[in-house]
């Protein structure tokens, strides 16, 4: 509360303010409040005043206001003022039907093309373990599961439904296992325990860190953990940046997502990033799956094969006509027509290899986290920003809802001088996206037959069903791994499942129809082999509109049925072989 309203009118030194509704609530304003409705009336949003009733009506709520533009200006670079004024530059570009690459080039950039099992995938592999102690991990988690049908935060869901181990106690377990095994390798150096850090938002946080303390961090130290949580940014009401209010609360600017882009800002502000390179911390890993690593470049993007026109976004090296270059991710309907525009009639087509020739980005990133810092010094974090409003017509003067700005993580290279080395890294993929095989001739590679896939229809969609194997981490982390725990001469049948739960089992000559589950303590030592034939686990479809199911299990479209397994357990020390 400030002394008098004459006082407010001195500091807010507006003599053409045309609110009176804002004039007459300066009296219930704090003086930080005042600062920012000067800040918000000299660039355009008088509008947001409009509906203020007379001091002593809902004077708790307008104070709540300002508190909200409080946080949206201080949880973005350069505060509402930059908001506001990128906005209005963006949607003029956007009314005005600018090409933001205009200028640019397209060519097929220089990355690594890794064949699975090969004596070049195997070594990357290696060295990734080994790096993996001087890496921290990030992941991207600030969405819902709602277009899946799915109400509850997307790493909550199962991963696969034979263990019904949920996303993110698979990615701790990985990065556990890599902690250790990387730790193994560097002899006489001492213990080091990988970071973890999780971006949240408003929608995810508080079930983010219920599911980790609620599973006591999934077997990791809750300090090795940071949550960051993303804050939204405010809507855009028409092409001259008005910001919008909520349509269900007047006292409330409506907000949505600014988009993944916001891990960099949240990385510098935090102190997390020094804090890592003071440990000694080399490489910084976003991921939004778990992917094989390789440390080579400043930046590495994980990146697959994709057929021409598909829904994923194309990495692609750029040319401008002043000599400028970048390797970046180009949005797939930002590809075609540039490549149309510049150097292929025919647009975005397959080569002789039936892909594309500009890889799919799947948003894993590998940073090289010294140059990372010294990048982010200049910008803040700061992702180049794009808007997508819809018009309700032609004419482009109104939208059909509010938009905002939006900023994507991958777009971090847009930032960096031309001398910084920009690379992809090309994997197969069925491997780039699942960490267990689901591939016969692959398989074979590890000694292991495995049957045919049947077709089968879920909800309404048509996939390949395999048989399902599931490991832990801890029991193969590597191709190499999977291969010297395999003793060749194994099959696993079409509707077959296989459960693997311990750090040192080996299979050798198994044959198995139906169902295996073996669990073992880290110093018991099992080998399976033999026959298992028994009823199995079975596929059963139901109906998505069933409500009595859990939603995780309807929006599959099946269940397991659990018919009948051989399974075993080992809890103590000990040699085992295990004959069926």
């Amino acid at each position: 509360m400030v002394d008098s309203t004459s006082d407010q009118l001195a500091n807010l030194n507006f003599s053409d303010v045309n609110s009176p509704n804002l004039l007459n609530n300066l009296p219930i304003l704090s003086p930080h409040h005042v600062d920012l409705a000067k800040m918000l009336v000299r660039n355009g949003q008088i509008h947001l005043f409009d509906h203020w009733p007379q001091p002593g009506v809902d004077d708790d709520q307008k104070v709540a206001f300002f508190d909200q533009v409080a946080r949206l200006d201080a949880s973005y670079p350069g505060g509402l003022v930059q908001y506001i004024k990128n906005a209005r530059e963006l949607l003029a570009d956007s009314k005005a039907g600018k090409n933001p690459f205009d200028g640019f080039t397209p060519s097929v950039p220089t990355g690594e093309n890794l064949t699975f099992a090969d004596d070049n995938f195997i070594k990357y592999e290696e060295t990734g373990v080994k790096e993996a102690k001087n890496a921290a991990f990030v992941l991207v988690a600030g969405g819902l599961g709602e277009r899946l049908g799915y109400n509850g935060i997307k790493v909550a869901l199962p991963s696969e439904t034979s263990t019904g181990t949920c996303f993110l106690q698979l990615y701790i377990e990985y990065i556990l296992a890599l902690q250790e095994a990387s730790c193994k390798l560097a002899e006489g150096e001492p213990q080091k325990e990988i970071p973890f850090a999780i971006m949240t938002s408003d929608d995810t946080h508080a079930r983010t860190l219920a599911l980790l303390e609620s599973n006591a961090y999934f077997g990791m130290k809750s300090t090795q953990v940071s949550l960051l949580k993303q804050e939204k940014v405010a809507c855009l009401a028409d092409n001259v940046a008005r910001l919008a209010m909520d349509p269900e609360n007047k006292y409330r600017i409506q907000t949505k997502p600014h988009g993944h882009g916001d891990v960099h800002s949240l990385l510098y502000s935090s102190g997390l990033l020094s804090k890592w390179h003071d440990a000694g911390v080399k490489w910084v890993l976003f991921f939004q799956d778990t992917n094989g690593l390789l440390f080579k470049y400043h930046v590495n993007s994980l990146a697959v094969p994709r057929k021409a026109k598909e829904a994923i976004g194309g990495i692609a090296k750029l040319t401008h006509a002043d000599g400028r270059t970048m390797v970046i991710n180009v949005e797939y309907n930002q590809l075609d027509p540039l490549l149309r525009a510049t150097i292929n009639p025919k647009g975005d087509v397959n080569c002789e290899t039936g892909f594309s020739p500009f890889p799919g980005n799947i948003n894993q990133l590998i940073l090289e986290l010294e140059s990372y810092i010294e990048e982010l010094k200049k910008t803040g974090g700061a992702i180049k920003e794009f808007v997508n409003p819809k018009y309700k017509d032609a004419t482009k003067t109104s939208f059909k809802s509010s938009t905002r700005l939006e900023c994507m993580m991958q777009d971090y290279p847009k930032t960096l001088p031309p001398t910084a080395r920009v690379g992809f890294t090309v994997m197969d993929i069925w491997l780039a996206y699942a960490p267990v095989k689901n591939n016969p001739e692959d398989a074979a590679k590890a000694g292991v037959e495995i049957g045919d896939p049947i077709t089968h229809v879920f909800n309404g969609q048509e996939v390949e069903v395999w048989p399902r194997i599931v490991w832990k981490p801890k029991w193969a982390l590597t191709f190499s791994d999977v291969k010297r725990k395999i003793g060749g001469c194994c099959t696993v049948f079409q509707n077959s499942t296989m459960v693997i739960k311990g750090r040192n089992i080996f299979i050798e000559r198994l044959s198995l129809d139906g169902a295996l589950v073996v669990d073992s303590i880290d110093d018991a030592e099992v080998t399976v082999e033999g026959s298992v034939q028994n009823s199995g686990w079975m596929l059963e479809d139901i109906d998505h509109k069933d409500t009595s199911m859990p939603e995780e299990i309807r929006i599959r479209g099946f269940r397991i049925n659990k018919v009948e397994q051989f399974e075993r357990n080992f809890h103590e020390h000990g040699k085992y072989s295990l004959k069926p």
